[in-house]
């Protein structure tokens, strides 16, 4: 169990953030001064400390040169009640891990802390174990595949190609881009690539590009010695020399500046990195899985992407598909969740009412995975009996069957299956199914389909009408 030290001088808050965390499997330990918290931390060992930027005795910055100088394996994350980029810049400088601004929300603080906690133990050459530490091996033939407790492995065609695509390029070396819209899981398909590599037992070091400002990036990714710039009072390892054996996860790399990228190559092609302010190449063996959302053969000919650097990441390339194409893979998905959501606000709920499943099967899940997760976790909230049902539901998705694209949806599927199929309607049915396919990819918006199908939406409806696909 990892421990966590509280320094807060507001008791309540100080409570209300022990009794979170323990819900959450931590061993918490309140300090209401910086003195006393300097105590405990000389009497115990602790993960993480959480430490809030304003205290009757000190401050979060003095706080911070403390602990990482007596004690450097000791992540930090500074609390405060203003937003400050200078300081943020500062404080990130000096060691800390991340600088989170009040109020305070329950996932982005705990998503912060977990993050934290693993590059710390990325960090540490004396951790015994991945970060990855709840895993499940999935066995086929005498291959035992290892995954994550977020992994789903669906039936639907779309899941097993994802799943096949995974198992063969996991035992290379080969860099990786993740493609795919947002909140289609590209993390733990990183993750689980790095599992069932030969790597599994390295660190496995996740980035967000899509915050990395100019100031930071050169140490964020290669770190800095001491004294190397003002305000560098302690040697940093950056996120390279972190994964360094392992995998290096970059998430929303198409979000990084031109001149971030020229770095990044370089260190792509040597293969070495030199901490700022030093003069010593430190040798890399890391593989290198990037995630995106855009498209960066479009953002290359737009001139913000490095060719260049796309294919030093393209060696092997990976397209997520929505969750609106996996077919029954939702409810595998659902199920997955509400067992997370179980253990972390102690239920037990048993499952979904057929309601509730109808909803989940018929809504177009346009956040995807992350979208569906949220959604678990707030009805398993909500539900007080052993079932979710539909009124634990945001109103978007319960009233979702009843808008008029499903209901036009519905009619098609009908008229699709009443549709003649002898030689003289092949063309006809061929043109039918084009227009059906594009519909349904942009749920039924026909201002969009016309224009994929390269016709005017005048043309489009007659064509509708001609086929029986005009909803009416």
């Amino acid at each position: 169990m990892k421990r966590i030290l509280i320094v807060d001088d507001e008791i309540n808050i100080g409570l209300l953030l022990s009794k979170f965390l323990t819900r959450n499997s931590f061993e918490v330990t309140s300090a209401t001064s910086g003195a006393s918290a300097m105590e405990y931390l000389a009497k115990d060992h602790y993960d993480l400390v959480l430490c809030d930027y304003r205290l009757e005795d000190t401050d979060g910055k003095e706080m911070l040169v403390k602990i990482k100088d007596s004690y450097p394996k000791t992540g930090v994350i500074i609390i405060t009640g203003y937003s400050d980029i200078k300081l943020a810049v500062e404080l990130i400088k000096l060691g800390a891990y991340d600088y989170i601004t009040k109020p305070l929300y329950p996932d982005e603080i705990l998503n912060t802390i977990n993050k934290a906690i693993e590059t710390q133990i990325a960090l540490n050459a004396s951790a015994k174990e991945t970060p990855l530490a709840n895993t499940e091996k999935v066995k086929a033939g005498k291959t035992a595949y290892v995954f994550t407790d977020e992994f789903v492995i669906g039936q639907s065609n779309a899941s097993k190609d994802l799943m096949k695509q995974i198992l063969l390029v996991a035992p290379t070396a080969y860099s990786v881009i993740l493609m795919g819209d947002s909140g289609t899981g590209k993390e733990s398909v990183a993750k689980a690539i790095h599992l069932n590599s030969p790597r599994k037992d390295k660190p496995f070091v996740a980035m967000d590009c899509g915050s990395l400002t100019k100031e930071l990036a050169g140490s964020e990714f290669f770190g800095h010695e001491k004294g190397s710039f003002t305000g560098a009072l302690y040697t940093k390892i950056g996120h390279f020399e972190m994964a360094n054996g392992g995998t290096l996860f970059l998430d929303e790399v198409g979000n990084l500046s031109y001149d971030i990228q020229a770095a990044l190559l370089r260190t792509v092609q040597e293969r070495k990195i030199k901490r700022i302010g030093s003069t010593k190449e430190i040798d890399l063996d890391v593989r290198i899985i990037v995630a995106t959302n855009e498209n960066l053969q479009d953002a290359i000919s737009k001139g913000k992407f490095r060719e260049d650097l796309y294919h030093r990441f393209n060696e092997f390339s990976i397209n997520l598909p929505p969750i609106s194409q996996r077919g029954r893979d939702i409810l595998a998905f659902a199920e997955s969740f509400l067992q997370l959501a179980n253990q972390e606000l102690n239920k037990n709920i048993t499952g979904f009412s057929e309601e509730v499943i109808d909803c989940f099967l018929t809504y177009n899940w346009p956040g995807n995975v992350r979208e569906l997760k949220n959604v678990v976790r707030r009805a398993t909230l909500l539900t007080e009996t052993d079932q979710i049902q539909v009124k634990a539901l945001p109103l978007e998705i319960s009233t979702y069957a009843k808008s008029p694209s499903v209901d036009l949806a519905e009619n098609i599927e009908t008229t699709e299956k009443n549709k003649p199929r002898d030689l003289k309607n092949a063309a006809l049915e061929a043109e039918y199914e084009t227009i059906l396919n594009v519909l349904r990819e942009v749920n039924f918006n026909k201002t969009k389909a016309a224009k994929i199908l390269n016709i005017d939406r005048k043309t489009l409806y007659n064509k509708m009408k001609a086929i029986d696909l005009d909803g009416k």
